[in-house]
């Protein structure tokens, strides 16, 4: 079994396995003409049943074989462009190529000792992001695993910054269109359920900042604490942006912790024409920032970033074993000093790949291709009188429904969208989200993929249409 072992005398067989993967895979990809099957899970898991993890196949290429059968055929392909959906990006390949050899090192980004010059590739990327965001010469972060442990550690920093000992006293103020991992870290962070006060959105689903400075003195006047607010750069329904400037003056005013959720957002410090989109970002006291989303990096490849280092003491523990409190007299960087994680993969080589062959106006450019799609995707739905699209995008991402000429059942609508959206993933053909506004149910296209073309979202429209009109017919029939 010590053939399997990666060392010096393995090399050897560690690359023609990894080369026979990688061709496997280009070859995939290469003859993907769909971002999906269709198969469901039921069809699929008596596959994985019939298989007994007790006795291996002892060789990579029948492995590989397996592999087919149970993965990578009927994998949801991200690079497809007609994947439409969530907030999965196709992959840059130098991202692809740090993966590889982080996975092959597989340093561990906790102590100087277990990483040397990766602990220092992720503090210059830090710097790098930091600079780019504008939050000054004592701003400083760490890589995460993603938005949700970024917005964690970030109410963690607000809530000790709050000074208070009574933690039910605490209120966190984010927006309707907010992501679910406010009130996710709320509970975690032992405070009430009543912690997250939700503020009104507009039409545009922004942050009504009226509604807010009506909250945030409502909360004083009531004696209680004002810890944080969240502003959203980017919100996962809408890729909605919260009106930062206005809000920035509001946490000053009221001394509260401004917090701003870009993991989707965070592509506009790149942009080469949409920068402007996110102007206020540079007064917050923390940011999260996804590059697995507007980067288009691989899973995973996040951060937290701060204003004041200082405050990323908050998560600072020190174990003998580990990080003893001597090794800050001696200056040896523990990026642990600064992480909710203790073993941590070295994500950051991937964003410093492609920052190093493509350079940031090359990812710039890719999000700015994105944003000006969604444009373009917004002006066809609402030219078309069969959409009602929701509202004009700030990123990427367009909510609409179909709204049939001879229906006016709303629950009828629903259910129709709801079937088109289904049969759509059955046929493989494209893959579109859905979320709710107000009580009715909406489509949603994510658009994230630079190869995704008008036509590509005229004909999926097209596919939307006909398997909604398939519904309302079939539904016809059976109500005669």
């Amino acid at each position: 079994m010590r053939s399997h072992l990666l060392n010096d005398l393995t090399a050897e067989h560690y690359r023609r396995s990894v080369t026979e993967g990688v061709e496997r895979v280009a070859a995939k990809l290469a003859t993907t003409e769909r971002p999906f099957t269709g198969i469901t899970a039921d069809a699929l898991a008596p596959v994985l049943d019939r298989i007994d993890l007790d006795r291996p196949l002892r060789d990579t290429t029948a492995v590989l074989d397996e592999l087919e059968d149970v993965y990578l055929r009927d994998a949801v392909y991200f690079h497809h462009p007609r994947y439409l959906a969530h907030l999965n990006c196709p992959v840059v390949i130098p991202a692809v190529l740090g993966e590889a050899v982080l996975s092959a090192v597989n340093s561990s980004l906790d102590t100087w000792d277990q990483s040397a010059g990766g602990t220092l590739i992720e503090r210059k990327l830090i710097d790098w992001t930091t600079a780019r965001t504008g939050l000054g010469e004592a701003a400083d972060g760490v890589f995460t695993s993603g938005g949700t442990q970024s917005n964690l550690q970030a109410l963690l920093l607000a809530r000790e910054e709050s000074k208070t000992d009574s933690p039910a006293k605490l209120r966190v103020f984010a927006s309707e269109a907010s992501h679910f991992s406010v009130q996710k870290s709320a509970k975690l962070l032992g405070l009430g359920q009543d912690a997250v006060v939700c503020v009104p959105v507009g039409q545009d689903k922004r942050m009504q900042t009226v509604a807010l400075a009506r909250e945030l003195e409502r909360c004083a006047s009531d004696g209680l604490v004002p810890m944080a607010v969240v502003a959203t750069a980017g919100t996962t329904d809408f890729g909605s942006i919260d009106p930062l400037p206005e809000i920035a003056e509001l946490c000053e005013q009221y001394g509260t912790w401004m917090h701003v959720d870009a993991a989707y957002g965070c592509g506009l410090l790149a942009s080469l024409k949409h920068r402007d989109r996110i102007a206020g970002i540079e007064r917050a006291d923390s940011v999260t920032v996804d590059y697995h989303k507007s980067f288009f990096q691989p899973v995973s490849s996040s951060a937290l970033l701060v204003r004041d280092a200082a405050t990323l003491r908050h998560a600072t523990y020190h174990a003998e074993y580990l990080n003893p409190r001597r090794t800050i007299a001696e200056r040896i960087p523990n990026q642990v000093d600064k992480s909710l994680q203790t073993t941590r993969r070295f994500d950051a080589l991937k964003l410093w790949m492609t920052l190093r062959t493509m350079g940031a106006d090359g990812i710039g450019q890719l999000f700015d291709e994105v944003c000006d799609l969604a444009a373009e995707g917004w002006r066809l739905l609402a030219a078309d009188p069969r959409f009602d699209v929701v509202v004009e995008p700030s990123l990427s991402t367009l909510v609409f429904r179909y709204i049939p000429a001879a229906v006016t059942d709303p629950a009828e609508i629903d259910r129709a969208n709801l079937y088109a959206r289904k049969a759509l993933f059955a046929s493989g053909d494209a893959v579109v989200a859905g979320t709710k506004v107000g009580a009715r149910h909406y489509l949603k296209f994510t658009l994230l993929n630079p190869e995704t073309t008008t036509a590509d979202i005229t004909a999926v429209l097209a596919l939307i249409a006909g398997h909604a009109e398939q519904y309302l017919g079939e539904s016809l029939d059976r109500a005669s």
